[in-house]
Parts: structure tokens; C-alpha cells; sequence
């Protein structure tokens, strides 16, 4: 089993370590016994995604990216350790989506004629405003 990024792109089971842990915090007597929370390691250098994705990847500023290029996701919101799996793979999957795609190019745009105009009539008000708060001649 694979987990599907796009169409093209799929991560195999092998590049992903999942981990089971026990949850942090409050909880009750289970909480002691039981290891709910997943730990997801992903070596970003080691996988087989194309060069550019990970050149990509290691670029991105997130906290859950390490200096030596492995993200670390852990998921603990759920009670069963199958929800938490399920919950930190949609994690990875949200964090590598966005690199395959890129951004939206920017279509130039003009401000409108009135735009314009509220702007200047902003200006002239504030201008105004400004002369008043002056020396009074006398």
C-alpha cells in the first residue's frame, strides 16, 4: 500500500515510519497503558520523490521539518491508534500537496477609477485634518 499524493505521486509504505507512542496530557486510567499516539517519521533526502519536490520540501520554513531533512509529525487527538495513523498521514499528505502544485500565478490588476478617486478625496481630508491641527494665524 501506497499513500497517494496526486495522480503521479505516491509515497510507498516503506518511507514511512509510523510509531506507536502514548499520548501526552490528560486522559484517565487508559491513558497510562495504552499507546494511542502516532509518531510519523518521513526522510525527506531518502525518498524516491522527484529531486525538485524535495529540494522543495527541505525549503519550506515548518516546524515540523528537522535540519537533517525528516519531518516529524505526531498525531494524539484521537482515542485509537488507527485514527491517530490515519490523522498524521493527512498531515504529510497536506504538507507535501501544496509543492506539487506551485503557486497561482498573479494577474496584474489596476486600481479602478474610483478607487483612485476615494484615495485622493482620502488624502485631501487628511491633509486638511493635518491644517487644522496647526498655529492659528491671529
Amino acid at each position: 500500500m501506497t499513500l497517494e499524493i496526486s495522480r503521479n505521486v505516491a509515497i510507498p509504505d516503506n518511507e514511512i515510519e509510523l510509531q506507536a507512542v502514548r499520548a501526552q496530557g490528560a486522559g484517565g486510567q487508559n491513558v497510562n497503558k495504552v499507546s494511542s499516539a502516532i509518531h510519523l517519521r518521513f526522510d525527506i533526502r531518502a525518498s524516491s520523490l522527484h529531486p525538485g519536490f524535495k529540494e522543495k520540501l527541505l525549503a519550506l520554513k515548518d516546524r515540523r521539518i528537522t535540519r537533517d531533512g525528516v519531518v516529524v509529525i505526531k498525531s494524539q487527538e484521537h482515542r485509537t491508534q488507527e485514527l491517530n495513523r490515519e490523522a498524521a498521514l493527512v498531515r504529510l499528505k497536506e504538507l507535501i500537496k501544496p509543492i506539487l502544485y506551485g503557486d497561482k500565478p498573479r494577474r496584474e490588476t489596476k486600481p479602478s477609477r474610483n478607487a483612485k478617486r476615494k484615495r485622493a478625496d482620502q488624502k485631501t481630508k487628511h491633509g486638511q485634518k493635518k491644517r487644522l491641527r496647526g498655529k492659528i494665524d491671529g
